[in-house]
């Protein structure tokens, strides 16, 4: 892939182009590993939530949707976003608070706003996207807009307040919305299994909401369940999707992992989204190996000169009013 061919696939991911597909992937797992070593050197301040082994959940989700269509996310949208076409020099500009970046600076690490690129918000507030995707939905069902709204958020996030009411609310009035659980098997530090009764899908199900356990480390399975899921959203009303998946890193920054379970991480690593993606292109797609270690030479290349750009760009002005907000007006 060359650097022109990069710029022009800046915007949202094409559903039917696989190396596009692995590309945002790779786009995803080495902007968040830049990320971390950005925040170990002081540049970002705060906290950050990494999306690194998770990233098969957000691009085959988003490189499903149609024009229109519109994705909250959570605090761990750093993937979302850029699955969903945000400008990753313009989002790194944000995660270290310059007047470049996506929210000018504004919104740090968990609450960026794109809506030019369809995302309408990352939220701090564990279950918060669940809310303003349902609200979201709710609006496009009143303007009979034919547009589906997507939440994703964490199994964590099943125990909220938040989750039972929008959920009953969706399939009372039948929203066009996909929720889009990404199930790393920890609530924060909780393995899912000490926090929560039962299981995920059958609450969903229990509402008479349609409901599917998705491999969530392919991306292919995850755009067809995608794909299914918003045709059912538009014609019928929400769709629930348990997309499981696992997260190769801690919950924050502060957090080392040390209550995974010995062997854990091995065992997912074998099943890593980006090792996945190579493996059925080369077999199934007959992409080469070297097409494909190209893409990630344009990454490499692509990274460097954001980084250098971002740190380079200027802080803020505090009098800017807030209509002056990248992220408002993009």
């Amino acid at each position: 892939m060359t650097r022109a061919q990069f710029a022009a696939s800046a915007g949202r991911v094409a559903g039917g182009d696989g190396l596009e597909l692995y590309h945002r992937m790779r786009l995803i797992r080495r902007f968040e590993d830049e990320v971390h070593q950005l925040l170990l050197k002081g540049h970002v301040h705060g906290t950050t939530h990494l999306y690194s082994g998770q990233e098969a959940a957000s691009v085959g989700v988003c490189s499903a949707l149609e024009p229109g269509d519109r994705v909250a996310a959570t605090y761990r949208g750093h993937g979302a976003a850029l699955a969903m076409g945000v400008a990753p020099e313009a989002l790194m500009a944000e995660l270290l608070g310059r007047s470049t970046g996506v929210c000018a600076g504004r919104a740090g690490s968990m609450n960026v706003v794109d809506l030019a690129h369809g995302l309408i918000g990352c939220f701090g507030i564990i279950g918060g996207s669940i809310a303003a995707a349902t609200g979201h939905a709710l609006a496009n069902q009143v303007r009979r807009t034919g547009e589906v709204a997507v939440a994703f958020f964490g199994d964590g996030a099943t125990n909220q307040a938040y989750f039972h009411e929008c959920l009953n609310l969706a399939s009372i009035r039948r929203l066009p919305l996909v929720l889009a659980c990404e199930n790393n098997l920890y609530a924060e530090f909780t393995p899912l299994e000490d926090a929560t009764a039962g299981t995920i899908a059958a609450r969903p199900a229990a509402l008479g909401i349609t409901t599917e356990i998705v491999d969530g480390n392919d991306v292919w399975t995850v755009q067809e369940a995608a794909r299914r899921a918003l045709a059912i959203a538009r014609a019928e009303g929400p769709v629930f999707l348990e997309l499981r998946t696992y997260r190769f890193v801690g919950h924050s920054r502060s957090d080392p992992a040390l209550y995974r379970k010995p062997g854990e991480l091995d065992e997912w690593r074998k099943r890593d989204p980006l090792l996945i993606a190579r493996r059925r292109l080369e077999e199934e797609h007959g992409v080469s190996t070297a097409a494909l270690d190209d893409v990630d030479v344009v990454v490499e290349q692509e990274l460097e000169q954001l980084i250098a750009a971002a740190l380079a760009a200027p802080w803020p002005d505090p009098s800017a009013p807030v209509s002056e907000f990248a992220g408002a007006a993009r």
